[in-house]
């Protein structure tokens, strides 16, 4: 017999970076409340300086209701905010040892019903279930960027995620407008696995002077139809969150195809990190990260 879905009505989110400030733009578009929060002030006013003027484009072309969208998101310093929340996503970096602090933290703060998810895409939730006292609750919820635009979202499941775990989620995806997909708490999960290897072999095309940038993202966009070629990708995603992220698929899969590129390591650490500094493999001077805009 099944018990009706307790439904998710106030989501926090852990992080308001480029992908905690565009999950919580989609989560407050859809009617929820939402709670996020950053390390300080400044971070936090930087996040939702974002969703304010991605909200606003969007009222210019008719499409919202920029002042009804706004009023349902609370931006916070204070972790201790998250108690009310339904659901809370974590969207920090990825580092496992992080987001295993803010699951126990969580944890403890947290309703005994509330669910807690992360938006990793390749770490292991099955890690992270394990540093709280409620692994049957902890799930990954891995939106994809641009987070307001994707309409996918990776539903992660690990063994321990209950069935209306798993339930209270597909319904939270359907009332934001997201199509879902499950998959198991393995490495890059689906779309990772098979993303990484296209961007990895674009860049390792580039570095053997096959073709140029332009060339190759023709190729993938005309040729392949995707929606965006993979360089201007790794641009949107920013390229020191790839590279740490394809070091821990190739760390759990040692497979050579996920290993990052020598151009990614060079460019991670000479801060050219993509649309967020306002450079990478192509240059926005209207990024947050040159001062401008």
């Amino acid at each position: 017999m099944r018990y009706p879905i307790m439904r998710i009505t106030r989501v926090g989110i852990v992080g308001c970076g480029i992908m905690g400030s565009g999950i919580a733009q989609v989560c407050a578009q859809a009617g929820i409340d939402v709670v996020v929060t950053e390390k300080d002030e400044i971070a936090l006013q930087r996040g939702m300086a974002t969703i304010r003027k991605a909200v606003r484009r969007l009222e210019e072309k008719g499409r919202v209701n920029s002042q009804a969208i706004l009023q349902n998101i609370n931006g916070t310093t204070e972790i201790d905010d998250f108690r009310t929340c339904d659901l809370v996503i974590e969207c920090v970096t990825e580092d496992l040892g992080l987001k295993k602090h803010i699951f126990r933290t969580l944890d403890g703060i947290c309703q005994r019903d509330a669910v807690l998810a992360t938006n990793t895409s390749v770490l292991s939730i099955g890690e992270m279930a394990g540093c709280t006292a409620r692994p049957d609750k902890v799930i990954g919820t891995h939106f994809l960027t641009p987070a307001p635009v994707n309409k996918l979202l990776e539903i992660v499941v690990t063994a321990q995620t209950s069935e209306d775990t798993l339930r209270r989620v597909q319904q939270f995806v359907e009332t934001v407008g997201k199509t879902s997909i499950v998959a198991r708490d393995k490495p890059g999960f689906v779309v990772n696995r098979v993303l990484a290897s296209i961007m990895f072999n674009a860049v390792r095309l580039l570095e053997e002077g096959v073709a140029t940038k332009e060339d190759i993202e023709t190729a993938m966009e005309v040729g392949l139809g995707l929606p965006m070629g993979p360089l201007k990708l790794l641009d949107l995603i920013g390229i020191d969150t790839v590279v740490l992220g394809s070091e821990a698929l190739f760390k759990e899969l040692n497979e050579q195809q996920y290993n990052p590129p020598q151009t990614l390591r060079r460019m991670a650490g000479e801060g050219l990190l993509g649309r967020k500094t306002g450079k990478g493999f192509y240059e926005y001077p209207d990024s947050p990260g040159t001062g401008a805009g």
